[in-house]
């Protein structure tokens, strides 16, 4: 008899994880719920510019329970940018306006969104202690004046890596990875527990999927197999698409 195909999350343990353990649920898999990323706020609220890039949902979330409002140099009112539309999205509920959200949803889409416009201007970053460098140089090389504040860092949960445990026994169907970050901590809980070559050749059996090419890219470079990539950084395109792939295997 088929079992529900299954599959490991790795969303910090919040709304998030829980929002994706009912999706997957309802999408018919068996949730492998295994935190890979933990929020430590740093106190920080966005410093003041022109323009003001926010990253992520918890960024933004912090910010707007600090008080945050979005000003440049001389009070006036900054031009808001988000880097894709679900920190938008969570910009406008928090009651914040959004200016600018670039077509590709990442640092580089952000970049060219940008370039135009920001030489000789103040742009400020605000985000995690894991943000890519791809923004902050590439605004940098287009004349900006970057100044970066960290919101919060990102650390490895304590006990993770059941699913790497599963991995290695080949009793993981599919592997749903959000970020670069939840790689590099997915291994390195593989590691803790001295199976991360045998984890890596389970996922390589499983179906894995990268919210977005840089994510690829770090799998990739791992040796880990990445099957789909959304064309959309969305975690439930990602969900769908990764469970479709994988459950004809076991619902002929």
């Amino acid at each position: 008899m088929s079992r529900d195909v299954r599959v490991a999350v790795f969303r910090p343990d919040d709304e998030r994880l829980a929002d994706a353990i009912e999706l997957l649920a309802s999408l018919g898999a068996d949730p492998v719920a295994d935190p890979m990323l933990e929020v430590r706020p740093t106190g920080e609220t966005p410093g003041e510019g022109e323009y003001v890039v926010l990253t992520s949902k918890t960024g933004v979330e912090l910010a707007a329970a600090a008080g945050w409002e979005p000003t440049d140099d001389s009070g006036g009112e900054a031009t808001v940018c988000a880097i894709g539309e679900s920190t938008a999205e969570v910009l406008r509920e928090a009651g914040y306006s959004v200016d600018i959200v670039p077509e590709e949803f990442t640092s580089t889409g952000l970049v060219e969104a940008l370039e135009g416009e920001v030489e000789g201007r103040r742009v400020e970053v605000a985000r995690s202690d894991h943000g890519s460098e791809v923004l902050t140089e590439g605004l940098a090389a287009a004349g900006a004046d970057v100044n970066e504040t960290v919101l919060y860092q990102l650390a490895r949960p304590e006990g993770s890596g059941d699913s790497a445990a599963l991995a290695a026994e080949g009793d993981l169907d599919a592997a749903l990875f959000t970020s670069s970050l939840t790689v590099s901590h997915f291994l390195d809980a593989a590691e803790e527990r001295g199976v991360r070559e045998d984890a890596i050749a389970g996922l390589n059996e499983a179906v894995v999927g990268a919210i977005g090419e840089p994510t690829r890219e770090t799998a990739e470079s791992e040796g880990i197999s990445v099957d789909v990539v959304p064309a959309v950084a969305d975690f439930e395109k990602l969900a769908t698409a990764v469970v479709e792939d994988a459950a004809p295997t076991y619902h002929e």
